[in-house]
């Protein structure tokens, strides 16, 4: 927080009084909390504000178009599980470090804990629901049953969706690939010599496909 002087000199160099500074900062503070304007002037641009209430939102998700409202506040992660009921994305650390809720948005993976709703609008968000086809289970999805690449399972949903981002960009991965396409998710349970199986697996399945 700026402290009198810099606030002073800041007065100075804009024209404006201390007096009249003062009372700008304290009417600005104020404002979002009684009346929620719709912009404020940052750089010398007018810059939207949203909430602190519930705002409308649309998401797109796996391909359909879901209309909000919620909080600015409010994770992707967060808006997934328990307003769309999309809940393959799971949350664990819920600060970006363990890749449990690992989904796709315009084809980058993100951690959906540290999005938030309202930044992903506009954006093609996938999630591991979106991977099977009429009850059928995708080949990286049945490779992780066949090569027991599970075991608590919690952790899987973010793994199958980094598996399926890497063999998309290498289908032919090397060990270096798998390491460092598979760096942002961690498993609890260690599976990490059958989740490399099933990158391999999955990679002969698709060039034979």
């Amino acid at each position: 927080m700026p402290d009198d002087d810099s606030k002073k000199n800041l007065a100075e160099h804009s024209g404006v009084s201390r007096r009249d500074f003062l009372k700008i900062s304290t009417i600005s503070a104020a404002v979002p909390l009684v009346a929620g304007p719709q912009t404020v002037l940052a750089a010398g641009e007018q810059v939207p504000v949203y909430g602190p209430g519930k705002v409308p939102m649309a998401l797109t998700v796996n391909g359909k178009r879901c209309a909000l409202h919620l909080e600015p506040r409010v994770t992707l992660l967060d808006a997934l599980r328990d307003d769309l009921d999309i809940t393959g994305a799971k949350r664990v650390c819920d600060r970006g470090e363990c890749g449990a809720c690992t989904v796709l948005m315009d084809n980058k993976l993100v951690y959906a804990c540290s999005v938030l709703a309202i930044e992903a609008q506009g954006k093609q968000i996938e999630t591991v629901e979106c991977l099977m086809e009429n009850g059928k289970l995708h080949p990286i999805q049945k490779a992780f049953v066949d090569r027991d690449a599970s075991q608590c399972g919690f952790c899987t949903p973010g793994f199958v969706v980094a598996c399926k981002s890497l063999l998309d960009k290498h289908p032919n991965p090397t060990p270096e690939d798998i390491r460092r396409g598979l760096s942002g998710n961690f498993c609890r349970c260690g599976t990490y010599a059958g989740i490399r199986e099933v990158i391999l697996e999955s990679s002969r399945t698709t060039k034979g496909a």
